[in-house]
């Protein structure tokens, strides 16, 4: 039998896993059952879009609550002393200067499961996160992306 693969984590990565899980349990639950009710109470549910709608969206978050719960039980969650500072590794947080603009840009290297461009988290399997994995203070890195070259030297490593 196939082991599932483990998920790597930071803690805020898991606390914002476990806070969905939750929310879709106690509330999203609910609130579709009450929607299909609704729906069912129209009558005939053959043509009935709303319930259709509603149907679809329940399988989602059954299909959402299924992969987390999964995610959770297959986590490592990564500790301080997991994370090191003397170089990029997963949990580092790095400062880097883009080497064009001079720009400095902070990112933390987190695992697919919880990347968030939006929250500055990137993935150790994207280009950007594979480029940086292993580097240390002072080093420059090259990387190719689809809108063409990124030059950044990473300026610092923390927790």
């Amino acid at each position: 039998m196939l082991r599932d693969k483990e998920i790597v984590l930071t803690i805020d990565g898991l606390n914002k896993l476990e806070k969905e899980l939750e929310y879709l349990k106690t509330v999203r639950r609910r609130e579709v059952a009450q929607r299909i009710k609704q729906a069912i109470e129209f009558g005939d549910i053959t043509d009935n879009s709303e319930y259709e709608d509603a149907k679809n969206e329940q399988g989602f978050i059954e299909g959402r609550i299924l992969t987390i719960e999964k995610m959770l039980r297959n986590a490592r969650v990564l500790n301080d002393n997991d994370v090191q500072t003397d170089q990029v590794g997963l949990g580092s947080r790095v400062l880097l200067k883009d080497l064009e603009s001079g720009e400095k840009l902070n990112y933390t290297i987190v695992s697919s499961a919880e990347a968030d461009p939006a929250e500055d988290k990137i993935s150790n399997e994207s280009p950007v996160g594979q480029a940086l994995l292993g580097k240390k203070a002072g080093e420059e890195v090259e990387i190719t992306v689809p809108a063409g070259i990124l030059r950044y030297r990473v300026e610092k490593i923390n927790k």
